[in-house]
C-alpha cells in the first residue's frame, strides 16, 4: 500500500466504492425477492388454513378468517320489533275454539245484592287464550285377563309393543319425547332426562333414555329403506359429512377422537342419515353409490371421487366455492376477479329462484349467456 502512488490509491478506492454499489444492489434485489416469497408461502398458507371440506358455518373458528360484518339493516335508530315488510307472527283469532266458557261477573253490588242473581245481558267482550295442559306422570296398571272360547281354546290379552318386559315401564308419551328431545333438538341424554323430570314428574334412567335411540331405529328400519330407494330417484341429492359425538368420550387406540362421522343425503322432500366415519367402507355402504343417476352436490370431499362408488355426476357445492372465492379476495385485495366470479353464481341462483318461483321452465336464456359469459372471463383472468 505504501508503494501505490496517488492515482493508484484513487483508482483503488473507485474500484471497491463501484463494488460496494453492486453488492448494494444485489442484497436489494435478494431482499425484495426473499419479501416476495414470504408474501407467496403467507398467502399458501391462508388457502391451505381454509379447509375446502369445512362447513361454512365453521369459518368463525379460531385460526380462521371471520366473515365480512353484515350491513345493519335500514332502520330508523332504536326500531325493536318486527322489520317493515317482515312477516308477521301474531296469534290470529280463531272461529272454532276448543272450548266455550262464560264468564260473569262475581261479588256484591253497591246497594248489597249478589251479582249471582242478576239478569244476564248478554256477551259483551270475548277474548281467546291459547294454554298447554300441564303435565304430569300418571302411573296406570293394567290387569292382563284370560278368556276361554266356547271351544276350548285359551286366549290371554297380549302387552302392546314397547311395553318392556318386567312388570313396571314407560308409556309410548315419554319414549317418544326422549327421542324427539335427543334426535330434533341434540339434547344430550342427562339433560333429556332432567327435562323429563322437570316437566312430567317422570324419572328414567340415562340407560332407558339413551336405549330408546336404538329402539326407535329399529321401528323405523323399514322406513329408512322406503326413505333410501326415494332418495335414489331424485335428479339432484345434496351430501355432506359432519363430527358427530357418540359413544364413549375417549378415542379408540390409534384412534384422535371419539367422534364419529354423520352422513347426510337428502332432497327437498327426503333425508337419509348414516353414522359411520369419514373412510371409504362407510361412503360405500352409503346411498352415494347408488346415485350414478343423479346430481351429487357436494364438498368436495376426495371421498366422493373414488371409483368405488361408480360413475357419479358431480356438483360442487356453491356455499363452499363462494367460501373460497371470498378467502380469494382476502387474498388478493386488488384483484377484480375474485368478485366476478363470486357475482356470476349468486345471480344464477337468483334467477333460478326467480324462475320456479315464477313456474317458468329456466333462466332467460339472455341473461343466462350474459351471467355465464361473466364466470368463465372472471375464471380466465384469475386463471
Amino acid at each position: 500500500m505504501g508503494d501505490l502512488s496517488r492515482e493508484e490509491l484513487i483508482s483503488l478506492a473507485r474500484t471497491q466504492a463501484e463494488r460496494i454499489a453492486a453488492q448494494d444492489v444485489r442484497i436489494a434485489e435478494l431482499t425484495a425477492a426473499n419479501e416476495a416469497l414470504a408474501a407467496r408461502l403467507a398467502r399458501l398458507e391462508h388457502l391451505l388454513s381454509r379447509n375446502s371440506s369445512s362447513p361454512p358455518s365453521k369459518d368463525d373458528d379460531p385460526g380462521r378468517t371471520p366473515p365480512a360484518v353484515r350491513k345493519k339493516r335500514d332502520t330508523p335508530a332504536g326500531t325493536r320489533g318486527k322489520q317493515r315488510g317482515a312477516p308477521g307472527s301474531n296469534l290470529a283469532w280463531s272461529d272454532a275454539p276448543d272450548q266455550r266458557r262464560d264468564r260473569f261477573p262475581e261479588g256484591v253490588c253497591g246497594c248489597g245484592a249478589q251479582l249471582t242473581h242478576a239478569r244476564d245481558l248478554g256477551v259483551v267482550d270475548r277474548y281467546q287464550q291459547v294454554e298447554v295442559p300441564l303435565m304430569t306422570a300418571t302411573l296406570t296398571q293394567y290387569d292382563q285377563h284370560a278368556v276361554r272360547c266356547g271351544c276350548g281354546t285359551l286366549h290371554t290379552a297380549a302387552r302392546p309393543q314397547g311395553a318392556g318386559a318386567g312388570p313396571v315401564g314407560y308409556g309410548p308419551n315419554p319414549q317418544a319425547w326422549a327421542v324427539y328431545l335427543m334426535v330434533v333438538h341434540f339434547i344430550p341424554v342427562q339433560r333429556c332426562v332432567r327435562m323429563l323430570q322437570s316437566l312430567t314428574g317422570a324419572t328414567p334412567s340415562p340407560g332407558f333414555v339413551h336405549g330408546m335411540l336404538s329402539r326407535a331405529a329399529a321401528l323405523t328400519s323399514e322406513v329408512d329403506k322406503r326413505i333410501r330407494t326415494l332418495i335414489t330417484l331424485a335428479y339432484a341429492v345434496c351430501c355432506d359429512e359432519t363430527p358427530l359425538r357418540v359413544g364413549p368420550k375417549e378415542p379408540k387406540p390409534g384412534r384422535k377422537k371419539a367422534d364419529k362421522y354423520l352422513l347426510v343425503a337428502c332432497t327437498q322432500w327426503w333425508t337419509h342419515y348414516q353414522v359411520g366415519d369419514r373412510d371409504l367402507a362407510t361412503f360405500t355402504a352409503f346411498v352415494v353409490k347408488d346415485l350414478t343417476a343423479s346430481v351429487v352436490v357436494h364438498d368436495r370431499y376426495q371421498n366422493y371421487d373414488s371409483a368405488g362408488l361408480g360413475t357419479l355426476v358431480h356438483q360442487l357445492c356453491c356455499a363452499h366455492l363462494l367460501r373460497d372465492l371470498d378467502g380469494a379476495a382476502e387474498v388478493y385485495p386488488d384483484a377484480v376477479w375474485p368478485k366476478r366470479i363470486s357475482d356470476a353464481p349468486r345471480a344464477l341462483i337468483h334467477e333460478t329462484n326467480v324462475a320456479r318461483e315464477q313456474n317458468r321452465p329456466g333462466i332467460d336464456p339472455q341473461v343466462k349467456a350474459k351471467l355465464l359469459y361473466n364466470l368463465h372471463h372472471g375464471v380466465l383472468v384469475g386463471l
